[in-house]
């Protein structure tokens, strides 16, 4: 994903907001937040993470007791604004997962006083990068077993997509594709032969002419970025993918869903 710079003001407003946490707390919170609780009788780690991506890749880790603080319509996670019952999640976690371009995640923890572990997340839906990323996550965690089993199923489902995909080819070649950066890992699911990359800025007509003159049979478009039609002229057939796992925090989905769109741009 890309870095975004995030408004001194949001900033400020985070730690203005940590004022209202002991009135929170005395409360017993609102809404998410007050089902969280320090020491989870489960044994499970307490965990709170700003977008479901990172909720997803902590379920696959193990972990059963996650708030996310991020709503899934919110897609760029620094353009969201925190409320205190966010503050209240994060006092009670035993870890918060975030990613480097959601550069307030440190301040959040910071206003609310949290004694958490502020873990930094790979975002990268790519198999190998994402089951080594719940492997490490399972070893933070104290859930090295769960995590290891769900990489296995990992492994499994993408070999069954990647077997069904490569069936599907047109005319039997792999087809040739143009992506966006952050959907790479969905031309590699499909087998696909990635011909160009654009992004995550939009494309220039500079790029336009390069990218149209490979002539790709598909153009993969980052559905949370996207920027309309990316190569208008090239005859080419664009797909939409999808990277943040759904409120299931299911992230065998996104690539099962990912495998869908691809069957039907194929078909």
């Amino acid at each position: 994903m890309a870095r975004t710079r995030v408004p001194h003001t949001r900033i400020a407003s985070l730690v203005a907001l940590s004022a209202a946490l002991p009135l929170l707390t005395g409360c017993g919170g609102e809404d998410a937040a007050s089902s969280t609780s320090n020491g989870s009788t489960s044994g499970k780690p307490v965990v709170v993470v700003t977008t479901t991506w990172e909720g997803a890749l902590a379920k696959a880790a193990g972990a059963e007791d996650i708030t996310v603080i991020v709503p899934q319509s919110v897609h760029h996670a620094p353009d969201y604004d925190p409320k205190p019952s966010d503050l209240a999640a994060v006092a009670k976690a035993d870890f918060v997962l975030y990613a480097p371009f959601e550069p307030y995640a440190a301040k959040i923890k910071e206003a609310a006083g949290s004694k958490a572990k502020l873990v930094e997340v790979n975002l990268d839906n790519d198999p190998a990068k994402a089951g080594a990323e719940v492997v490490r996550l399972g070893g933070l965690f104290g859930t090295e077993a769960a995590a290891t089993q769900w990489k296995t199923r990992l492994d499994g489902e993408v070999t069954k997509l990647n077997g069904e995909l490569r069936a599907a080819w047109p005319g039997g070649k792999s087809p040739a594709v143009v992506t966006q950066v952050f959907t790479a890992w969905a031309a590699g699911l499909a087998g696909a032969t990635t011909v160009g990359t654009y992004g995550p800025e939009p494309v220039t007509p500079a790029q336009l002419a390069s990218l149209s003159a490979k002539k790709p049979a598909f153009v993969l478009d980052n559905a949370h970025m996207s920027t309309g039609t990316v190569l208008p002229d090239a005859g080419a057939e664009q797909v939409a993918i999808v990277n943040y796992p759904g409120e299931d925090l299911d992230l065998l989905a996104v690539y099962r869903d990912a495998a869908a769109e691809w069957k039907k741009a194929m078909g």
